[in-house]
């Protein structure tokens, strides 16, 4: 059946444009790309839905597109992206077999001029929930058996408003995620890394992390 196309104007969520049950994750991305759920997607070029093999072992999880994701409307092929991808390396994971997305499908900025560039901007916990029944939905269809929790905004979203990744990172959690027991490993986001100080320092400690979910997964 197709999804709903209409929602409450004063309403934050996607609820209303995810399809029925029996959809497949192609029927899921070309849905997306409609979803009027929350007002990001006003400003936003496009839809950024999630990217892999519906067989992925591996998800990761991340807070939202920035300017390259936006753009290119795929998850992670911007400078955060391509940093993942060689600590995921390092760690012994493929980034290949993982399917990866962001807890908000649509970029959050702010521009420092009128027609300057667009600067990231947190998306808040109502933004976050609004987009809920997406990632309910890939990991419905994914079934991962392990879950990167990339930073405290996919945290929040996926584990409650209390998650702080500074205290649950680099562990192994088992917890209900949208009505599934799941195993988790949060981590910091891979953009944190690229803001620190001590790069080097911000990035060992992700590599460290990234090896507990390599040693996780069965």
């Amino acid at each position: 059946m197709s999804p709903r196309t209409t929602a409450p104007e004063d309403a934050y969520t996607a609820e209303p444009f995810v399809p029925d049950d029996g959809a497949d994750l192609a029927a899921l991305r070309e849905a997306a790309a409609g979803c009027r759920g929350c007002p990001l997607h006003r400003d936003a070029t496009q839809t950024v839905f999630g990217a892999g093999d519906a067989g992925a072992r591996l998800m990761l999880v991340g807070e939202q597109p920035g300017d390259q994701e936006d753009r290119q409307g795929r998850p992670f092929v911007g400078p955060a992206g391509r940093l993942l991808d060689r600590a995921l390396s390092e760690a012994g994971l493929d980034p290949g077999e993982a399917y990866v997305t962001n807890a908000v499908k649509h970029f959050k900025f702010t521009r420092a001029e009128p027609r300057g560039r667009r600067i990231h901007k947190a998306p808040s916990l109502r933004e976050a929930a609004a987009c809920g029944p997406w990632l309910a939905a890939e990991l419905a269809l994914v079934e991962p058996e392990l879950i990167v929790v990339l930073g405290a905004t996919a945290g929040k979203a996926l584990l409650g408003s209390s998650f702080r990744v500074t205290k649950a990172r680099g562990t192994v959690l088992e917890r209900e995620v949208h009505g599934r027991p799941r195993r988790l490993v949060p981590t910091v986001h891979p953009s944190a890394v690229l803001r620190a100080e001590d790069r080097e320092g911000a990035y060992r400690g992700l590599v460290s992390d990234l090896k507990v979910a390599a040693t996780a997964l069965p």
